[in-house]
């Protein structure tokens, strides 16, 4: 590499969480830099889930985080013409990253007026062990377990 690596900007703290890994996800919420409306929608999904689970929504979307996150992946590598589907480990890093963007893009998926009404279902239902970012954390998981017989290309 010519240039050195970006550094990593510090996160500022949710005003109601006091989280960062919120406003990790609020950024992952928010399109054309409307960071405002980005929090509406998380703030209001929260509420949402503590009204439909009687629990803290805080807490349910924590644990739905968790069941969303992978511990596996498959990475293409080429070897002798032949491209093998190599299972790797997850950084952690790109651990959280993955379940955040697997969490708002199958909420975006799912029918429903709005979007804090759909990322809240979703939410409850990663919680549960169900829903569509679930479904991909599994998916991921049984293709790097298809695949373990080529780990020994492992970089």
């Amino acid at each position: 590499m010519r240039k050195q690596a970006a550094k990593k900007m510090p996160l500022a703290p949710d005003p109601r969480f006091n989280d960062k890994l919120v406003t990790r996800f609020v950024n992952n919420v928010m399109e054309q830099g409307k960071k405002s409306i980005a929090y509406r929608i998380f703030y209001d999904a929260i509420d949402r889930v503590s009204q439909i689970t009687n629990d803290n929504g805080y807490e349910v979307w924590k644990k739905a985080l968790a069941n969303v996150t992978p511990a596996v992946e498959v990475r293409s590598r080429r070897i002798g013409g032949a491209t093998f589907q190599i299972p790797s480990e997850v950084r952690p890093d790109r651990k959280v990253s993955l379940c955040i963007k697997w969490l708002i893009r199958y909420a975006g998926e799912r029918n429903g007026k709005s979007m804090a009404e759909k990322l809240a279902n979703e939410i409850v239902a990663a919680s549960k062990g169900e829903g569509g970012a679930f479904k991909k954390k599994e998916d991921t998981h049984r293709m790097a377990e298809a695949n373990k017989a080529f780990s020994h290309f492992r970089i």
